[in-house]
């Protein structure tokens, strides 16, 4: 639906307010509303950290009476359902907005046109999908989850000028500079998983949490594929596995030869007595994996190494988002080639745009949906 000047700029406010708890939401979406009355904006919310109160009620308390006859911009439909919360549509209701504008659809059943329904059928003017292309991407991991029931998948890599990821046998290279280094933290941070290989995790022995200032309670959901359980009960991962979640996926017992079930149910209780979960599936079947992260409530997810790791997923069509940053330093003999350049993005991806961040040059590509 095509928006009017005013629409378009409050609603975009609304989305750059969604924006802002994106990973720290659990299963429920981070949604912006805001309330505009004559022009000038009222009252703001957006989901709290952890998913509840919604965005809707706290943009109708924060303007109380000023609501009464106003305009409700809210980046999702609202929810129509009685769940541990009453539905965002009564509390519209009650405060007697006069008009709500939506961006996107919820696809959840439950949901999905009701609450739009609900607000009609008590006199509300209701316009839906203003800036909605823009709405989506915002909503993009809550979409995946809730449409093709897996997490939406960013792929990140850092790539020297000689076309290198690092190094063989030298674990963590640095390969970025300190701008690009703290704008994968703040990507980390409005993430719900990171996950890399078991070869990654041995040679960098990395944390994959986030550091940066302010930020340090935002950490993702680690996940290392581990087809044999051979994750050291030495590394970083499992020994911070108390205070950071780390989720191990491992293939069924029957891979294996019997002669080697005791030693992988050892490692198991080893890891389980840690406080690593393992998960057992295919490791290298993301048609298996993706649905079993997604019933945990994982809408989104970051793969962060290695090069084996990268191209599993991009060989299955399952990356939906691709951030190639480019560092100016060669890495020469020994160097792990990038399963990726900027010269084979693979087809139905859209060219974002290029950013220089610090000394490095990024490019960023989403799918076209």
């Amino acid at each position: 639906m095509s928006a009017s000047p005013d629409d378009a700029h409050f609603m975009q406010e609304a989305i750059r307010l969604g924006l802002l708890h994106l990973g720290q939401t659990s299963t429920n979406p981070s949604v912006g509303c805001i309330i505009v009355r004559e022009g000038e904006i009222v009252g703001r919310g957006v989901t709290a950290i952890g998913g509840r109160p919604h965005a809707e009620p706290q943009a109708l308390a924060e303007a109380g009476d000023l609501a009464r006859g106003a305009t409700a911009y809210v980046t999702l439909e609202p929810c129509s359902h009685h769940g541990k919360t009453p539905p965002c549509a009564e509390a519209l209701i009650a405060y007697g907005v006069g008009r709500v504008v939506i961006s996107v659809t919820d696809p959840d059943a439950r949901v999905s046109g009701r609450g739009i329904a609900m607000l009609r059928d008590a006199g509300i003017e209701v316009d839906a999908g203003i800036l909605e292309k823009e709405g989506k991407r915002s909503l993009a991991a809550y979409l995946m989850r809730q449409t093709k029931h897996r997490p939406y998948v960013i792929l990140k890599l850092a790539v020297s000028a000689d076309g290198m990821i690092g190094r063989r046998g030298e674990g963590q290279i640095a390969i970025t500079g300190p701008a690009a280094r703290a704008e994968v933290m703040k990507l980390r941070a409005q993430t719900d998983a990171i996950l890399v290989g078991i070869g990654t995790a041995i040679a960098d022995d990395p944390l994959l949490t986030v550091r940066s200032l302010g930020l340090e309670g935002q950490s993702p959901i680690r996940i290392v594929l581990d087809e044999k359980l051979s994750l050291p009960l030495s590394s970083r991962l499992v020994e911070t596995a108390r205070d950071v979640p780390v989720m191990v996926v491992a293939a069924e017992p029957p891979h294996f030869d019997n002669s080697d079930d005791a030693e992988f149910l050892a490692r198991r209780a080893a890891l389980d007595a840690a406080g690593v979960e393992v998960v057992q599936c295919n490791p290298y079947r993301p048609d298996e994996l993706l649905p079993a992260l997604a019933s945990r409530g994982i809408s989104s997810l970051l793969v962060e190494g290695g090069a084996k790791t990268a191209r599993l997923f991009l060989d299955g069509g399952y990356v939906d988002r691709i951030l190639l940053y480019q560092g100016p330093g060669i890495i020469g003999d020994g160097g792990i080639e990038t399963p990726l350049d900027r010269t084979d993005i693979p087809s139905g991806f859209i060219h974002m745009g290029t950013f220089i961040v610090g000394d490095d040059r990024l490019d960023e590509y989403e799918r076209d949906v």
